[in-house]
């Protein structure tokens, strides 16, 4: 198995970060004040082209659109939307402090910081606390239907990782409504003539022309056909790669291939290793399932999560001979607050996850896989009364039962004279990745021209996201980061005209897909697309997931390589390159799971200690908590290509540099 030469580990010049000089709280604006302009005349000169049009895509290309510039944005779907689960109610974070709880950007900023377990860069992070109260404010304009309290300010709650009601949220699925406030905005510039869309396309490789990204290839994925497309400059807004894992909380559309055609250009990707796992997904039912219902996050605020204390009764569980609510308070072990008492069921995201995985491993789950823990509802209905109840969860407790048949408002069993309603079932699954493309604080790449935005980059979240973080970060690159910043870049490319499309450039990208789509469809193979991705999503979960070891890492290695084996020579994609072929653009995106898959594992063997959602298991407290080393991985891990896919990539280091805060082991108990 080929493995990374440390001897040839380079390390990064802090410098090439562009954090601005000064106190943290005063980067941004220090920035904003001294940052190049392009007038509004030169603005109808310049185009940029925005791949992708869910939350920080949509933003993007509507804002800079907005201002004035002439933009092309590209969608993989028939219209743009997020990728999301449908049973995301979600939120999204601002440092308003409606509450008087004591929160604040300082305390945003810190908190995300903390939740990432100190693997952040802090001007990114505080920059991101600093625009949240515009986002509201943004989307309040555009008339996203928050909640409201009777007074008619803005509703708000905790979320996972954070003591402060912070999370603000809509009516349903609070992703999808900001989504539609992005994209009225964008209709109307799309109405407007400032932005062309494409619907149905999906990027294939960025063209490079002298040095600098001037434009894609991108598939028309009704036609078959592949289309050039030039601009000044690049943004790709596409996501994450969770779905490497094959069974995750993501559309499964999502996929990672314009980023790793990004990276085979010599993009660095950072931070592969930080993946995260959700706490609140419906577990697995059989085998066939491709994607798992994720349940909102805001259960966590009235459900309680327990298993039994007692095996046997698991074992019952197990054997459906008993149901949850046929087990008393005195005999239920609440496991998160008996081990994190100050923060209890709200405790982040990595640190439920990885609770929930201890207690299954024990033999203490409670559905027939064994493979499930409870969240409870009891407690809070007793309390509230379930008309209370149900007006807060009311449309996921349905979505619940829609999916499982079990509904959590119904009573259960009464014991004791003590009422026990339904718990509902949830085990953790992946959900969303924190690495990405390295940007620097201008969110431009390693490739001048070449900018990442949203889940597609790595900058603001760390190891591990706070609830609610993924959509702050996405409409802030969008509406208050990236028109600034992209300004810089552009400032001196005005008297640059656009590039043709029938230069060499564009016909050697363009020549390179082809190319690879005929290979695809000679292979003839016994295999499909998704019975591979299967294969993958399995190796994925056993070695890459949850808990990791260096014996079950290097054996993912060598299993991820012999899969991109049998994918090369035993993979059927049926039908032509002509027109319409769902199995053939799977087939793409399948060779860049299996490519990002092993990234993901060789930044996880290199990363020798555990953070966030990176959780090598030889690395653990004695009470089972991740153990960092700061003292020798402190920094930011920059994978850079090496011209195969065959080919271990190169190591560069980004050092962290903490000012603000007091980089400490992250502690949840008090």
């Amino acid at each position: 198995m080929a493995t990374t030469d440390l001897d040839k580990v380079k390390v990064m010049n802090p410098a090439d970060s562009k954090i601005p000089e000064g106190p943290i709280a005063e980067k941004w604006t220090n920035y904003k004040a001294h940052q190049k302009l392009v007038n509004p005349a030169n603005k109808r000169r310049l185009s940029v082209i925005v791949v992708g049009t869910g939350l920080a895509g949509a933003s993007a290309a509507s804002t800079l659109a907005e201002m004035g510039f002439n933009v092309l944005n590209f969608c993989i779907q028939d219209s743009p939307r997020r990728a999301h689960s449908i049973a995301a109610q979600g939120g999204i974070n601002a440092a308003k402090n409606y509450q008087n709880d004591g929160d604040s950007v300082y305390r945003l900023f810190y908190d995300t910081v903390k939740g990432g377990d100190y693997r952040a860069r802090e001007a990114n992070v505080y920059r991101l606390a600093e625009v949240s109260n515009n986002i509201i404010d943004q989307c309040v304009a555009q008339g996203v239907p928050f909640a409201r309290e009777y007074g008619g300010l803005l509703a708000n709650r905790s979320f996972g990782g954070a003591q402060v009601s912070r999370t603000f949220y809509a009516k349903g699925q609070t992703g999808q409504q900001l989504l539609l406030g992005a994209y009225s905005s964008l209709n109307r510039q799309i109405n407007l003539g400032k932005v062309k869309s494409y619907n149905r396309y999906e990027m294939h490789d960025v063209v490079m022309i002298d040095g600098r990204a001037r434009g894609i290839i991108a598939k028309n994925l009704v036609t078959g056909k592949f289309e050039r497309f030039a601009a000044h400059a690049v943004v790709i807004a596409t996501g994450g790669y969770g779905n490497a894992y094959f069974l995750s909380t993501n559309a499964m559309g999502c996929n990672c291939s314009a980023a790793m055609a990004c990276y085979r250009k010599g993009a660095y990707f950072a931070n592969p290793s930080y993946v995260q796992i959700h706490p609140t997904c419906i577990p697995v039912h059989g085998d066939q399932q491709s994607k798992l219902t994720l349940m909102s996050e805001s259960l966590r605020n009235d459900g309680r999560i327990w298993v039994p204390k007692d095996i046997e009764d698991a074992k019952k569980l197990q054997r459906g001979e008993i149901k949850g609510s046929d087990i008393p308070e005195e005999r239920r072990d609440y496991y998160l607050e008996r081990r994190y008492p100050a923060f209890g069921n709200l405790v982040p995201r990595d640190v439920a996850s990885r609770a929930a995985k201890e207690r299954c491993d024990k033999g203490f789950g409670v559905n027939n896989t064994g493979l499930a823990v409870f969240l409870d509802f009891s407690e809070a209905i007793n309390r509230l009364g379930i008309d209370v109840v149900r007006q807060r969860y009311g449309n996921l407790f349905d979505m619940y039962e829609e999916i499982t048949d079990v509904n959590p408002g119904e009573k259960g069993s009464e014991i004791n004279g003590q009422v026990y309603y339904n718990p509902m079932m949830i085990f953790p699954a992946i959900h969303y990745t924190m690495g990405g493309i390295w940007v620097d604080y201008e969110l431009q790449t390693s490739l001048k021209g070449l900018f990442a935005i949203g889940e597609c980059n790595f900058s603001d979240h760390g190891a591990n996201r706070l609830g609610a973080s993924a959509l702050m970060q996405g409409l802030a690159d969008g509406y208050f980061v990236l028109p600034y910043t992209i300004q810089n870049y552009l400032s001196d490319q005005i008297t640059v005209p656009c590039p043709g499309t029938d230069g060499p450039e564009f016909a050697e990208a363009e020549k390179k897909c082809v190319e690879a789509q005929n290979a695809f469809l000679k292979i003839q193979g016994k295999r499909s697309v998704d019975s591979i991705h299967k294969k993958l999503g399995h190796i994925m979960w056993e070695y890459v997931g949850m808990g990791r070891t260096k014996e079950g890492l290097t054996l993912a290695l060598d299993k991820l390589k012999a899969l991109r084996k049998e994918f090369e020579t035993n993979l059927y994609v049926p039908g032509t390159a002509e027109g319409m072929n769902n199995e053939l653009d799977k087939a793409f995106r399948l060779k860049d799971f299996i490519t990002m898959g092993e990234l993901v594992a060789y930044d996880a063997l290199n990363r020798n200690e555990s953070c966030g959602g990176h959780f090598r298991e030889e690395y653990q407290t004695e009470e089972g908590e991740a153990k960092r080393d700061d003292e020798n991985y402190f920094y930011v891990a920059c994978w850079d290509y090496q011209g195969s896919d065959e080919k271990a990539p190169e190591l560069i280091k980004e050092p962290l540099h903490y000012e603000a805060i007091k980089v400490q082991t992250r502690n949840y108990k008090s």
